[in-house]
């Protein structure tokens, strides 16, 4: 005779069932506010306004991508925003200075795109050794370093406004406003970044360690992982998605000011905790992240086509939602 199911059994089963359900909560939540936004707006559906959607997205998902591997390290960084800021402010005054010099538009313009990348990667690096090295914790660093990145912005704009030079910003601006079979560029390099990200998450050993670590890192180092390694090449990683995210944005207005990147650090870090990744570090995928960038771009979309809410409260919509995820993952801590 076959065996009934025991209490522990169906325990188990329900708990599986409850694990994948969680899983597919941010898929679920996307596909009702879609729903729901078709019915409350015959625009919302539109070829334009889903691409409109995505390209306004490109900017926050790069970064979170990023951000991701931070936080499943057991890290954290609140300073993307201003340091996306500082990041457009120097390669501007930067191209405005060399166009002259080099007499090359096109040249201009591709040293100012690879001086965003090198920025980037060097604010990261001085993040990841300030936590490693230094010892502190990476809540206090980069709160110190927000307010550094645009306290420096703000005085290199005099407290205004930094402006591209026009026949610059004329090479410059297909990066943002250009398309490739009617995808709007900044959609296809979220989409590289994205994959390009969860192949090194989920394929390589640098991936599993990052996982490891945020998992236990004391048992990490045991297992002779390098640990401070690991962690500084997830800031360094953050630092380069932060400037590639700078590069596609200074072609939008042509212009950096201090309010440039203003709560990015609050939409990265709400993507990626969305998505599904724990706060406490060990577990996220990339896929999840991508998910939750697009619902909240899908939240703003529809706080700007209906009335339900004044748009002035998307800040504090998805305040009130990194606040509920948490507390549904209590019980995964």
């Amino acid at each position: 005779m076959p065996q009934e199911p025991t209490k522990t059994t169906m325990t188990a089963n329900a708990s599986q069932w409850l694990a994948k359900l969680q899983g597919m909560g941010p898929v679920i939540g996307l596909v009702l506010l879609c729903v729901v936004g078709t019915l409350l707006n015959n625009n919302f559906a539109t070829f334009d306004n889903i691409t409109n959607v995505l390209t306004r997205t490109a900017f926050i998902g790069i970064i979170a991508v990023g951000m991701c591997f931070v936080i499943v390290s057991g890290g954290i960084d609140l300073s993307v925003g201003s340091m996306a800021a500082l990041i457009a402010g120097s390669v501007i005054l930067a191209m405005n200075y060399l166009g002259p010099l080099l007499g090359s538009p096109v040249g201009t313009v591709g040293l100012g795109m690879a001086l965003a990348l090198l920025l980037g990667a060097a604010f990261g690096l001085a993040h990841g050794l300030l936590i490693t090295k230094g010892r502190i914790e990476p809540f206090i660093v980069t709160l110190g370093t927000l307010g550094i990145f645009r306290a420096y912005l703000t005085y290199f704009s005099n407290g205004g406004a930094i402006t591209l030079d026009n026949d610059l910003t004329d090479i410059y601006s297909p990066v943002y406003y250009g398309s490739m079979a009617g995808i709007p560029i900044p959609v296809w390099v979220f989409l590289a970044v994205a994959l390009l990200g969860g192949l090194i998450l989920n394929r390589t050993t640098f991936g599993r360690y990052v996982q490891a670590i945020g998992s236990n890192e004391q048992v990490s180092r045991y297992a002779a992982v390098d640990v401070d390694r690991t962690k500084v090449l997830t800031y360094v990683l953050l630092g380069v998605c932060v400037g590639i995210a700078t590069l596609l944005y200074v072609p939008r207005l042509g212009s950096a000011s201090p309010t440039t990147g203003l709560l990015w650090e609050l939409e990265a870090i709400a993507a990626v905790i969305v998505g599904g990744t724990a706060l406490k570090g060990g577990a996220g995928t990339i896929t999840g992240t991508v998910v939750g960038a697009v619902l909240l771009s899908v939240i703003s979309n529809l706080l700007n086509l209906t009335s339900i809410l004044s748009v002035y409260l998307n800040a504090a919509v998805q305040g009130f939602v990194i606040i509920a995820v948490a507390f549904m993952q209590r019980s995964k801590r």
